[in-house]
């Protein structure tokens, strides 16, 4: 946040436990992109890398958007893989190259970055992070302290992030 101003807190921070290949994590983006429709720059959202066993290509998608990261289009590519989770399981890396490669993105460092795990650290201590806190599935949400579990159902999770996120920035405001 480049507001220079003493006063302002930082904004509230929404951690999101995510698994690019998980149907569960498509079907959140839509609450995803509500959440930054209605608080923009006054909540954070933070992808956080899941990858679970079952989905064998969900590693490589967690360093590929790492990539896309430092190519500066992270959210922008991971909503682009998780809208095509299917062709993700069907094709792997190379589908992940290709988005890169789709959006504008250097395809080859993508491909690079793949081979070479430059990122693979980063996915790594996510993933141990997210079971010391008891994640278990995803998506799951961390807000305020407060773990919600996507994994097992998503109904009244966007409002329930709302609730939390309102009663931080109130008392952020208070």
């Amino acid at each position: 946040m480049s507001d220079s101003s003493p006063a302002r807190a930082t904004a509230p921070v929404l951690d999101v436990w995510c698994d690019l290949q998980c149907p569960d994590c498509r079907d959140a983006l839509d609450d995803l992109r509500a959440l930054r429709a209605r608080y923009g720059d006054r909540l954070e959202l933070r992808l956080r890398h899941f990858p679970l066993e079952k989905h064998k290509h969900a590693f490589a998608a967690a360093q590929a958007s790492e990539e896309a990261a430092d190519q500066g289009q992270g959210w922008t590519y991971v909503e682009a893989v998780l809208e095509r989770v299917e062709e993700l399981s069907r094709a792997g890396e190379p589908f992940l190259v290709e988005v890169a490669r789709k959006l504008g993105l250097d395809a080859e460092e993508f491909d690079t970055a793949l081979i070479d795990g430059r990122h693979i650290l980063i996915v790594d201590a996510d993933q141990a992070e997210g079971k010391a806190i008891g994640v278990t599935g995803t998506p799951t949400y961390v807000i305020g302290g407060e773990l919600l579990d996507g994994g097992k159902s998503q109904e009244g999770l966007r409002e329930r992030v709302e609730e939390i996120t309102d009663r931080l920035l109130a008392e952020q405001d208070g």
